[in-house]
């Protein structure tokens, strides 16, 4: 059995339109929850190449930097007609329905340029087909008022891998509907959520010790793409 990231998050509900008029209601109220397009990149694409379950969180293998992986995804990136343009190295926190327990897993967000809705998707299934991943997220940033906006990325300062497993562990309702979410090497919360479950994420974050007006949100298209499958041959 394997865990990723885009399985643990496979419940997450869609956004509905009545969703996104009272969800959205707590954000407008705090400038620093408004999109800020300009740190926002094309697109962001989510990605590890770990196949094994690691619940503990001592785990030697959450040490990795994941160096030559970074390289090989650029190199994917580039080969696809876009342009990778910086990598995050994260710590992910999910939880595992199957396991009935969270688990960690070192990842890679990598940010694009010069790239659409198509040809991201096919690079998340190359990568995902490459890397025995069953999907990979991606990330689209676009207005909030886009008929494709479906999803929001929320990051915050100051939130550790451990707080983010206890919290998780702790709070049934958003272990099963949020999955989980990730903290870069520095500390700062990255977590994707559907427009749904605004209220909840914010009261997730919340339970982490976030201060919401050091919140920054950018809004967009979510998507879990599964492996490219190969054309049979005739």
């Amino acid at each position: 059995m394997k865990i990723t990231i885009a399985r643990r998050q496979l419940r997450l509900t869609a956004a509905t339109v009545t969703a996104l008029t009272l969800g959205l209601t707590g954000a407008q109220s705090s400038p620093a929850a408004s999109p800020a397009a300009a740190d926002c990149p094309t697109a962001e694409l989510f990605a590890t190449n770990n196949t094994a379950v690691i619940t503990d969180p001592d785990d030697p293998r959450l040490l990795t930097r994941l160096t030559r992986f970074d390289h090989e995804v650029r190199a994917i990136i580039r080969a696809n007609g876009a342009s990778p343009v910086a990598s995050k190295l994260l710590e992910g926190v999910f939880w595992s329905g199957d396991l009935k327990q969270a688990a960690y897993e070192r990842s890679r967000e990598f940010d694009i340029s010069r790239v659409g809705r198509d040809g991201l998707n096919h690079i998340a299934g190359v990568v995902a087909k490459t890397y025995r991943q069953e999907s990979v997220l991606t990330f689209r940033c676009l207005s909030r008022t886009s008929a494709e906006t479906d999803a929001l990325e929320i990051e915050a300062p100051g939130v550790s891998a451990n707080r983010l497993h206890d919290e998780l562990v702790a709070h049934p309702v958003a272990r099963d509907k949020l999955g989980g979410g990730s903290v870069t090497v520095d500390g700062r919360l990255v977590l994707i959520a559907p427009l749904a479950d605004l209220p909840l994420a914010r009261q997730f974050t919340a339970k982490l010790g976030v201060d919401w007006q050091t919140v920054q949100v950018h809004y967009g298209d979510r998507e879990f793409v599964s492996r490219v499958r190969s054309t049979p041959t005739p």
